[in-house]
């Protein structure tokens, strides 16, 4: 039995990890579970799998959180302080990093400090911190699962091959609400257009990022640090019916493709199991009722995401932490009202614009240089739409 400390058990990734665990009894111990500020799912967490402990981020919420639980011998915890426990338990053999967005940096370096192996759901800490967080899990001898269904999809690809006979790594977009819009349509959109995913149903900010498709930029980012492979040879390719999840071309023009239905719990389970598998969690794919598969190439007048994505990652150094805090505060705003859908990217795009280039690289970047430049990027984003 695999037991798991869940970092961001309320959000949407958590939830269906623990709809997983339900599903297959024996296979899966919760022992740790965290969120930020979803006080009364937690506590029905909490009561229902009786962990040796629970943390709740927002300590706002600390009074009514413990009110919610009662007398429990759940240990609780509150803050940043508590989910760094909470990553490094000693009991825990793995650790699902679901925290949305840059959060989930710190907890995921905890736990690997901790030599825990991390079951990586939270592709903005790689995006914001991957060369400090690789650099630590090399140091560490830790395996980082990937749960996104492209990493994941890419990692069962690549079990086998020799990584230097890899040509291309090509993940799909679904293209998200608006690939059938005209530029004016999508500038129109308002934030309820924009949650209206055609495949998958996910939460409200990668949701948002999907229908821009920042989430494929972020994704590219994040599959370099996971599989070592240059930004130049990681293609985005647009499939609408999220069958295919990523595919693998060789050196000798092969190609190794992941398919399944578009249901998060195939990968969720795939990493926590640490890449064994396990009895089904969601239905089979039909191929012989799939129909055609398409797949066509991303629009970069429409959706600029992808080529702001790029140019972080080849300015290097904390670039592709600014790109995440950029996006992370023009997507709040974007669902606030506060801006509008293009003011997204354009915020993304501003934000590159005023970092300097005076910045660390490689081995010689720290978490320290990774935090400063998030708070920067945050509070020049912040100024630019005019939010507080």
């Amino acid at each position: 039995m695999t037991r798991i400390s869940l970092l961001g058990s309320t959000g949407s990734i958590g939830t269906q990890a623990l709809d997983v665990a339900r599903a297959t009894p024996g296979e899966f111990e919760i022992v740790a579970l965290a969120a930020g500020s979803n006080v009364e799912l937690l506590a029905q967490q909490v009561l229902e799998w009786k962990p040796q402990m629970a943390v709740l981020f927002d300590s706002t919420k600390w009074p009514i959180f413990q009110d919610l639980v009662g007398s429990t011998t759940t240990q609780l915890a509150v803050g940043m302080d508590g989910l760094l426990e909470a990553a490094a338990l000693p009991d825990a053999d793995l650790v699902l990093g679901a925290m949305l967005g840059a959060a989930g940096l710190q907890p995921t370096l905890a736990a690997i400090e901790a030599g825990k192996d991390v079951a990586i759901a939270n592709k903005e800490t790689l995006v914001a911190g991957g060369e400090v967080v690789m650099r630590a899990a090399r140091e560490h001898g830790v395996r980082l699962w990937p749960v996104d269904s492209e990493h994941c999809a890419l990692a069962q690809c690549l079990l086998g091959e020799d990584t230097r006979a890899v040509r291309t790594l090509t993940i799909t977009a679904s293209g998200g609400p608006f690939w059938e819009k005209s530029r004016e349509e999508i500038a129109a959109a308002k934030p309820e257009d924009a949650l209206k995913h055609p495949t998958w149903t996910m939460g409200r900010k990668i949701t948002i990022d999907s229908a821009t498709l920042a989430n494929k930029g972020l994704e590219m980012i994040e599959a370099h640090h996971l599989f070592g492979v240059p930004m130049d040879n990681i293609d985005i390719v647009v499939h609408r019916q999220s069958i295919v999840h990523s595919f693998v071309t060789f050196s000798d023009g092969s190609v190794k493709a992941q398919l399944g239905q578009p249901d998060m719990k195939l990968p969720i389970q795939w990493g926590l199991a640490r890449g064994k598998r396990g009895s089904r969690v969601a239905p089979e794919l039909p191929l012989a009722q799939m129909g055609t598969l398409t797949f066509e190439a991303p629009d970069d007048g429409r959706f600029p995401s992808v080529a702001l994505a790029r140019e972080a990652m080849r300015r290097g150094g904390v670039a592709p932490c600014v790109f995440n805090a950029a996006n992370e505060v023009a997507v709040e705003a974007f669902l606030n009202g506060s801006t509008h859908f293009y003011g997204i990217t354009d915020c993304i795009a501003s934000t590159l614009e005023r970092l300097t280039d005076s910045t660390r690289r490689g081995d010689s970047l720290r978490l320290e240089d990774v935090l400063e430049a998030d708070s920067w990027a945050r509070q020049t984003a912040c100024s630019l739409l005019n939010v507080i």
